[in-house]
């Protein structure tokens, strides 16, 4: 499963994704392989059949909100996988195409669905006349153009991609913000306690250096102050919760799992008294992982891999 001493790390690809920057700029390289996969899920999946021993996947983007198939993907009941390290990444999207062309010529651009939402000043005052396609990553939609070679054609990736498959970035920094930030998960098959291979990480972290994920759910999210009662059950141990949003369960309207990030440890007498009383309150309360915070976004990785 490795390479001399070096873990297979599962990661979306091809070469060139944001996940692969995210990879490259937060691992310890000398450590790992990186696994190029076709999907979140087959990344995830990979994992689960041992065919790599960690996975690095994208969760949260702070402009366009959760990726909605990691959630889904974490989130189910008999999850043998769960979140070992955390990453940040400053996201910078440029605009990619085959050759030189003005904007005014463009008239498709390809580019993962989650970048849209990030490039919005962009796409309605600059190529507003533009159709958006999407594609499985934003390295995949680099390929596509270079590969097809459409003079109307562009995508929106990472400079890396660029290099890689030998496009003309034609406009860089085309994010709304300047401060775009991507939180990338690291997870492990659950029980084997491999901790994830950050070049950063430190062995004494704790107390808010720390960070416990959770999914729950229950028939009581029917009834009034549900949410409210499992919520108090950290505030009344004055533990706090960095996130929380619900997502539909896949089932009939109405029906919704919640989802929390909360600073410290699981097992952390506070925090495991906080997640017994939630237990109390839910069908299903899941610990998707305890962690090592990021504390601060790392800069895209420079070159190929």
């Amino acid at each position: 499963m490795s390479s001399g001493t070096r873990a297979r790390v599962g990661f979306l690809g091809p070469a060139g994704t944001f996940t692969e920057e995210a990879l490259l700029a937060s691992a310890a390289e000398q450590a790992i392989e990186p696994v190029a996969l076709a999907s979140i899920y087959e990344t995830v999946a990979a994992l689960r059949r041992g065919d790599v021993r960690w996975a690095i996947v994208p969760i949260e983007n702070s402009l366009d909100g959760s990726v909605s198939v990691t959630l889904d993907l974490l989130a189910v009941q008999d999850a043998d996988v769960e979140i070992v390290g955390e990453a940040l990444l400053r996201v910078r999207h440029a605009l990619i195409a085959a050759e030189r062309v003005e904007l005014a010529q463009i008239d498709t651009v390809l580019t993962h669905p989650q970048v849209p939402g990030q490039c919005e000043r962009f796409l309605r005052t600059e190529l507003a006349h533009a159709r958006i396609l999407p594609a499985s990553s934003t390295a995949g939609a680099v390929r596509t153009v270079l590969d097809e070679r459409q003079r109307g054609h562009a995508a929106i990736g990472t400079a890396l991609a660029a290099g890689i498959y030998g496009g003309t970035v034609l406009r860089e920094d085309v994010e709304d913000r300047a401060d775009n930030e991507t939180r990338f998960a690291w997870l492990a098959r659950r029980g084997e306690a491999a901790a994830a291979p950050l070049a950063q990480a430190g062995e004494d972290a704790t107390g808010t250096e720390w960070k416990t994920s959770l999914v729950f759910w229950g028939a009581g999210a029917e009834s009034p102050g549900w949410l409210v009662r499992c919520l108090d059950e950290f505030a009344q141990r004055e533990i706090n919760l960095t996130k929380i949003e619900s997502r539909p369960r896949r089932e009939r309207l109405g029906r919704y799992m919640f989802f929390a990030d909360l600073n410290g440890r699981g097992d952390g007498a506070a925090e495991a008294a906080a997640i017994a009383g939630l237990r109390a309150l839910c069908e299903y309360v899941g610990v998707l992982g305890s962690y090592r915070a990021a504390k601060s976004a790392v800069a895209p990785a420079q070159g190929g891999s």
